[in-house]
């Protein structure tokens, strides 16, 4: 008998895989990451399918870069008061930024799904609107010869 295909990944298993790249300790492979997936969702996914993924291919790699920076010894010391307040208070700090960045993130995919229903309705297509910006030239600017107004805004 054979396997059937995997549902396609849609936002709420990405998010769910990010957070276990989030949260991910030790060794990390494509392999080892499909297997983690396989036992919180009963469904296996491909290290292609994953990797096609912007946000899982990122998290992917920002994990392996925490990972690899981390050092392999854990610290045989006990902390003192102080050093433990500073974590503490450190990771409160970071609780909150990434509340704040959460929000700021979900924010903006909402801005996005609103620009591509526009461009949608605009009869933009995906490679129109992936086309790169134009080139800025860095050439010394020519400068007028009238002078600005006074009181006349700048942008």
């Amino acid at each position: 008998m054979t396997k059937s295909r995997a549902k396609n990944l849609d936002d709420g298993v990405i998010g769910l895989i990010v957070s276990v790249l989030d949260g991910w300790s030790g060794k990390l492979t494509w392999d080892l990451l499909a297997e983690a997936i396989e036992r919180r969702t009963q469904l296996r996914y491909t290290r292609q399918a994953l990797d096609k993924h912007a946000r899982i291919k990122m998290a992917f790699q920002v994990t392996k870069e925490r990972l690899s920076g981390v050092p392999r010894t854990v610290r045989k010391h006990k902390l003192s008061e102080a050093e433990t307040e500073a974590l503490l208070q450190r990771y409160e700090r970071l609780l909150a930024e990434n509340e704040r960045l959460e929000r700021e993130n979900n924010r903006l995919l909402e801005q996005f799904q609103t620009w591509l229903y526009n461009a949608h309705l605009k009869g933009l297509t995906k490679d129109y609107l992936d086309s790169p910006l134009p080139r800025v030239d860095r050439e010394q600017t020519k400068l007028s010869s009238t002078p600005a107004k006074s009181g006349a805004r700048r942008c």
